[in-house]
């Protein structure tokens, strides 16, 4: 029910910095967990992290931990993504999920994905 749009994607060099955002249609968002996953060329949709409904607990997948970080705004309906020293690794299409409860790196317990954005990481 609610809609989901990513955006901030784009092309830079290894050791530069990207923010993506994921905007919800409502503020029906601040029910939900939000997950952030990617899908790299040739490989299977990966977890990176999840920010739970308030806020108040992040998870990231130990190949972004350090580097990347989620935050989110209730009041505006949002959540980011900030990557910090990307990799060209990190290329990928990402996406951002809702949950019903917490936080999971199982990317079958969400639903509400986005059109997703793509990151590309050149060396």
């Amino acid at each position: 029910q609610v809609q989901l749009v990513e955006s901030g994607g784009g092309l830079v060099q290894a050791g530069d910095s990207l923010r993506l955002s994921c905007a919800a249609s409502d503020r029906a968002f601040s029910d939900y967990a939000v997950g952030w996953f990617r899908r790299a060329p040739g490989k299977d949709r990966e977890f990176v992290g999840a920010i739970t409904r308030n806020g108040r607990y992040t998870y990231y997948a130990d190949s972004v931990k350090g580097r990347f970080s989620i935050s989110r705004d209730n009041a505006k309906n949002t959540v980011d993504l900030q990557m910090n020293n990307l990799k060209p690794e990190d290329t990928g299409a990402y996406y951002c999920a809702l949950r019903s409860g917490g936080p999971d790196p199982d990317p079958s317990k969400y639903g509400n994905w986005g059109q997703g954005t793509q990151v590309t990481v050149s060396s």
